[in-house]
């Protein structure tokens, strides 16, 4: 079995300049800057995370989501003679859950595939894509052999059983049926679609997930952004990538190894991204104080329901100081001061309640170089937890926590006094990739679950909000229903980008239109209501105009 597939390995993502053999089969190279190594998972403990640097384990993202086109500019563009964008030649890449290739959103009139391509990395044969060791990669010309079978599965049995990725894939490209009321922005675009494996078991239990919970791993979907580049640079035809996944882990300053290849990618020609902000702003999930006068300490309260006997959950000071952290379960039984040191890992056990937490208090992450607080409950008793963080040198202190994204916890699980800020999940927290934001097309109010910025670094995200309240989509077996969330949004937005690539590079107006060019574009065609000051941390730049793009552009 492949390492990459093999519980019996620890994925953890490297920087390539630190590899010494290229060829072996420790080793899988993710893009020009980061990799995997594989090193044996037997006899590990939870504190094998200190031994090894906490931002070389992957992060675990889960979906970010559950039309009106008018409201975002879109139809009046589609409908204007002179312009007409519907995203011929343009590659929509997306990745997800999957996509039921057998929906009628995704077949031309002749009823063969819009899509070019689908890589199943949950299905392991003889028949991966090239340049990749595991999944199973599937050709329009076999789509449409299974699409003219009497058991189309039994030719290509690559399948959505969450439906999420059929959702976001037919926001941005379905196919125009009138008959339900739908169509996506770009139904003229093709598709490429990455669908993702569940994360590792070993991955699950060193960030202590529930192992039904579902997930995704980062090294999968960096891979999942190369086959897409990979593909679309051979098809030499530009590329619209959609992430509606999210992650709470990490510093949310964008020097996550994800968000940085996204950077990377976003600033190259022909390449535009559009990732999800989050839906973390009315969770509770997110905690900040800044205590700047004595005595130098801040306790908060962590509220713990009764069926989270598994999560985790980060402190993330500011590099001005140390910090010490005591933990105490709801009938003050305390672990003490825990002190920071490099690589540190300490196990409590309470007696009188069962409960046991896992405390790493890194004196600095190597990624941000901050000091990182990690705290790995295992059968907490369920109740009101008391935290003190307090300044070794009894100075003024200022962090930041974040519990878990998605469903890795249960809503019971929240903290007493939290802030709605500071919670856009990565990798929208990267510097280049536009990030958007959710509102309700009806009445023009923010849905109040999306995330909110700014980075933990003060970078000013969310870029642009987008129409993200039941949203139409196509589901699985043929059917259409809503979706809701930032997801939508972005996927909504990626058809968008979609329509400024093709007016740049198919049609010869912009050749060299890169995706941060897409996106600066995007941001000065936003509409913005006078009474509101821009760019804000809800908003971010204003809501999508995509017909005031062009107004502005060409001087329709």
């Amino acid at each position: 079995m492949e390492k990459i597939l093999d519980n019996d390995y620890y994925d953890l993502i490297i920087n390539n300049v630190s590899i010494p053999n290229y060829n072996s089969d420790n080793i899988t190279m993710i893009n020009f800057r980061h990799s995997l190594l594989h090193i044996p998972a037997a006899g590990s403990t939870p504190c094998l995370l200190g031994e090894y640097p906490y931002h070389t384990f992957p992060t675990l993202y889960t979906l970010n989501s559950t039309i009106s086109i008018e409201k975002s500019g879109i139809g009046p563009v589609q409908r204007n003679p002179f312009l007409n964008l519907t995203g011929r030649g343009i590659i929509v890449g997306v990745i997800d859950t999957g996509i039921d290739y057998r929906h009628e959103a995704f077949l031309y009139n002749d009823n063969t595939s819009r899509i070019l391509s689908i890589w199943d990395q949950s299905i392991q044969s003889n028949n991966p894509p090239v340049g990749f060791t595991y999944g199973t990669e599937y050709n329009r010309e076999s789509i449409n052999i299974a699409l003219r079978s009497d058991e189309p599965l039994s030719i290509v049995p690559s399948v959505d059983t969450v439906g999420h990725g059929t959702s976001v894939a037919s926001i941005i490209a379905g196919r125009y049926n009138p008959a339900n009321s739908f169509t996506g922005v770009v139904p003229e675009a093709e598709l490429v679609v990455v669908k993702l494996k569940d994360p590792k078991q070993n991955l699950r239990s060193m960030n202590f997930v529930k192992p039904d919970v579902l997930c995704y791993q980062e090294s999968d979907i960096m891979l999942g952004v190369r086959y897409l580049e990979t593909y679309a640079q051979n098809a030499s035809r530009p590329l619209v990538i959609c992430i509606a996944l999210g992650s709470s882990q990490g510093g949310h300053d964008g020097t996550d190894a994800l968000s940085n290849y996204l950077n990377y990618l976003s600033r190259l020609p022909g390449i535009g991204i559009s990732v999800s902000a989050g839906n973390e702003g009315n969770d509770r999930r997110h905690y900040f104080n800044s205590t700047t006068a004595p005595p130098y300490y801040n306790n908060f309260e962590l509220r713990i329901g009764e069926n989270d006997s598994l999560f985790f959950m980060e402190i993330w000071p500011y590099a001005l100081g140390r910090v010490s952290i005591d933990v105490s379960t709801p009938n003050r039984e305390s672990t003490q001061p825990i002190y920071p040191t490099i690589g540190s890992c300490r196990k409590f056990d309470f007696i009188f309640t069962g409960s046991t937490v896992w405390v790493n208090n890194f004196i600095f992450e190597e990624e941000s170089g901050d000091q990182l607080i990690l705290l790995r409950f295992q059968n907490p008793l369920a109740g009101v937890w008391n935290i003190r963080v307090q300044s070794m040198e009894n100075e003024p202190i200022s962090f930041h926590s974040w519990l878990p994204s998605g469903d890795i916890i249960t809503n019971d699980t929240f903290f007493l006094n939290p802030n709605p800020d500071t919670t856009i999940t990565s990798p929208g927290d990267g510097i280049s990739q536009l990030t958007v934001t959710a509102y309700n097309q009806f009445n023009d109010s923010i849905l109040i679950e999306s995330s909110r910025g700014y980075t933990r670094n003060g970078l000013i995200k969310p870029d642009i909000a987008a129409p993200g309240y039941q949203i139409p989509c196509a589901i699985p077996r043929n059917l259409y229903g809503t979706m809701t969330g930032t997801g939508a949004a972005a996927a909504h937005t990626a058809g968008a980008i979609a329509m400024i690539l093709e007016w740049g590079i198919p049609r010869g107006n912009y050749t060299s239109m890169t995706g941060n060019d897409v996106n600066r574009l995007l941001i000065r065609g936003a509409a913005r209501d006078s009474s509101i000051i821009y760019p804000n941390n809800i908003w971010g730049y204003g809501r999508l105009d995509v017909n005031n793009l062009f107004r502005r552009l060409t001087n329709i």
